[in-house]
């Protein structure tokens, strides 16, 4: 659920991208978003692959489930572009 349909009501275009977004994170991460919490600390599943992002290890996200054998450039343009649908400023 986008954020500010959660908070204010509010559906627009930006909220079906937003949700967009984090379901390609989900599904390349295995993970659901509510609910999820790295280690002790309070950030969810975007706040998490936000991280490992600007620090050079958006793969460490990646199911296990997939394997290893798997495109590197595939599933870090998906996760790009996961994370271009859910950032606050576009």
């Amino acid at each position: 659920m986008s954020p500010e349909y959660a908070m204010n009501g509010i559906f627009s275009i930006k909220s079906d991208v937003f949700s967009f977004g984090v379901l390609v994170l989900e599904i390349v991460s295995g993970k659901r978003n509510k609910g999820f919490y790295c280690g002790g600390n309070l950030v969810n599943l975007i706040g998490h692959v936000w991280n490992l992002w600007n620090e050079g290890k958006a793969l460490e996200i990646l199911d296990e489930s997939i394997g290893v054998e798997f495109s590197q450039d595939q599933v870090l343009r998906c996760i790009h572009i996961g994370l271009l649908c859910v950032q606050e400023h576009a």
